[in-house]
């Protein structure tokens, strides 16, 4: 890995440009036009390459990792995002933020800008700085991970876009109508530093994200920002009081006694009965096996941030 932070010379650089398809309210003719008058001009060599469906932005962005470029460039949603970090963390291969989804979380956390327009300039205009990723059974993570009702959330949310549209108000809807068919609480074993603690929930909710807790009024942020994970344990086992933390949540009114337990550390294990569970991880679905083996990897993937920005990543003392 190269130093922390570092310049880019783009006049020198060979890039490629990963895009999602099924992401983002910008039309992706208009966004194909934005990128050849404004990036391709700018760059070395420019390429774009385009996904069919976001299921197979994974392969698509391995296949990129592995072409030699200095520079990837993931225009998409968090999920976008998420595929290009996961096959660039631990390599040299510099990373692009270019936002097009619902929330934008990586995006708003960097601070690189929440429009296209504005994530260009900070592209053309850049500093490299090494930035820490989520790691859960080596996949990898930007914004959070979760257990129980979250995963559940995002099937009752692929059905209430498909037929309403992609929204912020469809996205919250969906929380409360899949909270309604939650049936049965989780039993798990999490384990930190040796310490073993149980627990009986709906959610376990994993955040990498300093930006999203923030505009819940959740705890954790500040240490989010020094380099670990915010693991919030929702004490509620059944749909109604869960509905009710979730409300509460949303109003930004949350109470950590009242609403979840909060544990903080850059490593842990949570074990359920169940070996195979279905895995949110930054607005996808995924099936992993238990145990879940968490880690952040500090340092691990070279982003570009604002020239003469302080990162909101910056941790004190480093």
């Amino acid at each position: 890995m190269q130093s922390t932070t570092d310049r880019l010379d783009l006049a020198d650089a060979n890039v490629c440009v990963v895009m999602n398809r099924g992401s983002g309210k910008k039309k992706h003719a208009e966004l194909r036009a934005l990128l050849k008058e404004r990036l391709a001009p700018a760059c070395g060599s420019y390429r774009l390459r385009e996904s069919r469906k976001g299921s197979d932005l994974p392969a698509l962005a391995r296949q990129v990792a592995a072409e030699g470029y200095d520079l990837v460039i993931a225009a998409g949603g968090d999920g976008t995002q998420s595929a290009v970090a996961g096959a660039l963390t631990g390599t040299d291969v510099i990373m692009g933020v270019l936002p097009g989804g619902t929330f934008n979380y990586f995006a708003r956390d960097l601070g690189v800008g929440e429009t296209i327009d504005d994530a260009l300039d900070t592209i053309l205009d850049a500093r490299v700085e090494a930035v820490d990723v989520g790691d859960v059974n080596d996949l990898i993570f930007l914004n959070n991970v979760s257990l129980g009702a979250y995963p559940q959330i995002l099937k009752t949310r692929e059905g209430i876009y498909r037929r309403w549209g992609r929204s912020r108000l469809a996205a919250y809807w969906s929380v409360l109508v899949a909270l309604r068919r939650l049936r049965r609480p989780m039993q798990l074993v999490a384990r930190v530093d040796g310490q073993e603690t149980r627990h009986t929930s709906a959610l376990v909710f994993v955040a990498r994200s300093a930006y999203q807790l923030d505009s819940f009024g959740l705890e954790g942020a500040a240490q989010i920002r020094r380099g670990e994970f915010a693991v919030l344990i929702a004490k509620a086992k059944r749909p109604l009081p869960l509905m009710r933390s979730a409300l509460r949540m949303a109003m930004g009114k949350s109470a950590k006694n009242d609403d979840f337990e909060l544990i903080l550390t850059d490593a842990l294990t949570i074990e359920t009965p169940k070996r195979r569970q279905l895995v949110a991880h930054d607005g996808e679905k995924t099936v992993l096996n238990s145990p879940f083996r968490m880690q952040v990897r500090h340092d691990g993937l070279r982003v570009l941030l604002p020239r003469d920005g302080v990162s909101k990543t910056d941790r004190p003392g480093d």
